[in-house]
């Protein structure tokens, strides 16, 4: 895997900090101040993972989010100095893999960084899971059925990884959270409900006709096979 870290930050001083960091725990960093070539870039060179500031000269944050999407699944933290949950929720609809406010601490943002390549390492290992129903596949994050496909962002991925592995159990969405972040956040139930909203979306695209992640009023949520 790529050990190349991207930040797109205009503001020059929080740049060269966080590349210093970065640099220090044996990473390669690549900077951009604005968003124009960015997508062009990553799509050349693969790089591990993505920082990306939300407010950007020329090309925003959210444009740069959503090309990087059309392409890839590669890791992207959305930085920004917007603190309202609906900012948050829209970096998180568009793609983004985690969100950090400013002023962040810089420690647990190089640690954030680690952790969702430790994910992206694990996911990666040769071990696709498969059912006679739809195939989930670690190895590229994609959820099949017959001969269609549908592509996962990381986080969506480890959601409907946690309900696939245990058909009908129920998960609230306090359990969800604690299973799929482990790295420092305060994230709210609306988080889980717009993942697990992105989920069924993408899941609709395939030719099932049948609701695979039930909601559970009052409860939480669970993966329902299809009847046989």
């Amino acid at each position: 895997m790529s050990h190349t870290i991207v930040i797109v930050e205009d503001d020059a001083e929080i740049a060269e900090i966080v590349t210093l960091y970065l640099q220090a725990d044996g990473f390669t960093v690549k900077h951009f101040d604005d968003g124009a070539s960015v997508a062009d870039w990553i799509k050349t060179h693969s790089p591990a993972l993505l920082l990306l500031d939300l407010d950007l000269p020329t090309v925003q944050g959210s444009t740069v989010c959503k090309q990087v999407r059309e392409f890839s699944t590669l890791p992207i933290i959305m930085t920004t100095a917007k603190v309202d949950e609906v900012d948050r929720l829209i970096g998180l609809e568009i793609g983004a893999d985690d969100y950090v406010c400013k002023p962040y601490s810089v420690k647990e943002l190089v640690a954030r960084v680690k952790v969702n390549l430790r994910r992206i390492a694990f996911s990666q290992q040769p071990n696709a899971t498969t059912t006679t129903q739809i195939a989930v596949d670690e190895d590229t994050l994609r959820v099949c059925y017959q001969l269609h496909c549908v592509q996962l962002s990381a986080i969506e991925f480890r959601i409907l990884q946690l309900l696939y592995a245990q058909p009908e159990r129920v998960y609230n969405r306090q359990q969800i959270l604690d299973n799929v972040y482990h790295d420092y956040r305060d994230v709210s139930d609306r988080t889980v409900d717009s993942h697990i909203r992105n989920v069924r979306k993408k899941l609709s695209q395939l030719p099932i006709g049948f609701e695979l992640i039930q909601s559970i009023y009052g409860a939480g949520y669970k993966y329902q096979p299809m009847p046989i």
